[in-house]
């Protein structure tokens, strides 16, 4: 609460700057209880010159030298204590004077970067869990470098961002970074981060309020290998939304190139050749199925209008069996590698919540093998695409099928439950998106008799 005012201390104008801001920080705690804000993160490319690179470096080198020497005195045997560790910066200064042209603030997140590993390190010793001991950062990584937002200068396009040392001593001047995309409003952090080629980023913390949760209808979704997601609605209609469909020529040119540089001597020209290219593919690999995987969870999260998302609680190493491993070296690469299921279910996490959809998870057992019609159950490999049911004749896609069970599972929690006759548009994905296509699952179920007739 506000102070009481003192008529002396009025007609001062400090204490008149002291009273707007405790006022406006009063409000603005208002303002947050009354809404629920989600952190959220804008990844944007930066484009830098030789010089500014060169001074990224630097800092970064420094800093991580920093985490490491501290990290190192750990393993030695002396205590954390945050407040009387952070203490000895003045020092470490004086033994590398180099330290006095890195930012201040850069060197005393090492600190809090510090102090949050030894904190999971005691919570994972507490919880008996597999302790980890902060490692110590390999030099060929780069050292996130996180700078306030209070501190840095937009100039449209130009973030500045601020180098240690003053007056004749300092090296280095600030950094100006263009940014390739325009920044969030209100961002409160930036972290500075390179990837393997060589490219720097700008990652923009900044906070959304989230939508409230409203009623409204169910979808169920079956994860699977070759479509990344099959939905039925309590209505009846069908979702198809498929995944990044390029992942098996990508995983030949990886395979070639990885074949020709196994036959190269190390560290030779030709084998570090070979290498770039490598990583220059596995990226735009990684690039190309995070952005379909982003897509996909958007449209589930933003534009279908049922408000309920049920997803099978599916894991990976289930699918994949050890004893099998030599036989099914195609799918255990499909699991691991290219379906990326962990990080679209994340995705679709964080997002159903953004945008005010609850998300539930249902063990899908046996839905692929039952039928959704009188419940038989029969095996189905993964060779038969088709559901064709031997005691009431139903013939339908398997992960219809599943997706069916999913929801029929579902909506027995709450009460009784009447199966919609299927009589909607399908959602299919392309390798540049998901876009929407008008047809009739009755005709698709007439389609699935001819194929089996055949």
């Amino acid at each position: 609460m506000l102070h009481a005012l003192d008529k002396k201390k009025c007609s001062k104008p400090w204490y008149l700057t002291f009273l707007a801001k405790e006022a406006k920080s009063i409000f603005q705690c208002g303002v947050e209880r009354e809404g629920v804000f989600m952190l959220l993160c804008k990844k944007i490319k930066l484009d830098l010159s030789e010089q500014d690179a060169a001074t990224l470096e630097f800092m970064q080198g420094k800093c991580r030298g920093l985490y490491n020497w501290w990290v190192m005195k750990l393993r030695d045997g002396e205590k954390w204590r945050f407040n009387a560790c952070k203490k000895t910066l003045a020092e470490s200064r004086a033994y590398d004077p180099e330290l006095n042209q890195i930012y201040g603030k850069l060197l005393a997140e090492v600190y809090y970067r510090l102090d949050g590993a030894m904190r999971a390190f005691f919570r994972r010793v507490a919880n008996g869990e597999t302790p980890g001991f902060p490692r110590v950062r390999p030099r060929h990584g780069f050292f996130t470098l996180c700078y306030p937002a209070m501190y840095l200068t937009l100039e449209g396009d130009t973030l500045m961002l601020p180098t240690g040392g003053k007056g004749k001593h300092k090296r280095f001047p600030a950094i100006r970074a263009h940014l390739t995309e325009l920044p969030p409003e209100g961002f409160r952090e930036v972290a500075i981060s390179r990837d393997g080629r060589g490219n720097y980023y700008a990652s923009f913390s900044y906070r959304q309020p989230e939508q409230a949760k409203r009623d409204g209808n169910t979808v169920a979704f079956d994860l699977g290998i070759k479509t990344l997601a099959t939905g039925v609605t309590q209505e009846g209609r069908i979702y198809h939304i498929g995944g990044f469909k390029g992942s098996r020529w990508y995983n030949k040119q990886l395979d070639r190139l990885r074949s020709k540089r196994g036959k190269c001597k190390k560290k030779s020209r030709r084998y570090l050749h070979l290498s770039k290219v490598y990583k220059r593919v596995s990226q735009r690999k990684r690039n190309k199925q995070r952005d379909s995987l982003h897509k996909a969870s958007h449209l589930i999260a933003r534009r279908l209008v049922e408000r309920t998302v049920v997803v099978g609680d599916l894991s990976q190493r289930q699918m994949v069996m050890k004893e099998h491993q030599e036989r099914n070296r195609t799918l255990n690469r499909a699991v691991y590698n290219d379906w990326g299921l962990y990080a679209f279910v994340q995705m679709l996490t964080y997002k159903c919540q953004l945008y005010g959809k609850e998300l539930e998870f249902l063990d899908e057992r046996n839905t692929s093998k039952q039928c959704s019609g009188c419940g038989n159950l029969q095996d189905m490999p993964l060779r038969k695409r088709t559901y064709q049911c031997a005691e009431c004749g139903l013939v339908m896609d398997r992960d219809e099928n599943s997706a069916h069970n999913i929801l029929m599972r579902f909506l027995a929690r709450r009460g009784p439950y009447t199966q919609a006759r299927p009589e909607c548009g399908v959602l299919q994905a392309t390798q540049s998106g998901v876009e929407v296509m008008g047809t009739s699952c009755e005709g698709q179920v007439q389609q699935l008799n001819l194929f089996a007739c055949g």
